[in-house]
């Protein structure tokens, strides 16, 4: 019992030690592969034009599992007057938020948040209905990546990045 005991205790200490490590190394994403937390400098002034991320590829979304760990992954973005949004691609059966963890994630709490170089936001996603709004977005992103293949019957759902 006492081998028991000693065992689970190393176990623990391993564990907290862990969590310890883990926010400080971060273990971000790299390219489609998931990571953990994000690690930068945190922006916390609003951001009254997001265009400056017109020049950026893509970027960082860390979003809340109900594991108590984040969830981060890379995604791609577009600004629409001044406005920013994420997208995730839904091919052909795929329903909202099924299929993407971070859009489930997010489903179940908004709060994220997003690196774009350095600099850390925290901030909500709110899934985009309006139809206007979702075709001034989708335009921007056909913009910026124009490249994109979209297959046959996928649909993108969209997310505009808001403050707190």
């Amino acid at each position: 019992m006492k081998t028991l005991m000693k065992a689970l205790g190393i176990i623990l200490v391993g564990l907290a030690l862990l969590l310890v490590v883990l926010p400080i190394t971060g273990f971000e994403p790299h390219g489609r592969t998931p990571g953990l937390w994000l690690k930068g400098d945190l922006v916390t002034a609003p951001v009254a034009d997001w265009s400056f991320t017109d020049t950026v590829e893509t970027v960082m979304l860390q979003t809340s599992t109900q594991y108590l760990l984040p969830h981060s992954v890379t995604t791609y973005c577009a600004s629409a007057n001044g406005q920013l949004y994420l997208t995730s691609l839904y091919r052909a059966g795929l329903t909202y938020p099924a299929g993407r963890s971070w859009n489930t994630d997010v489903a179940r709490d908004p709060h994220v948040r997003i690196k774009i170089g350095d600099q850390l936001y925290d901030r909500k996603l709110s899934l985009v209905t309006d139809p206007d709004e979702y075709a001034a977005a989708f335009q921007a992103k056909r913009k910026k990546y124009p490249k994109q293949v979209i297959p046959p019957g996928a649909r993108f759902m969209i997310f505009h990045v808001m403050d707190n």
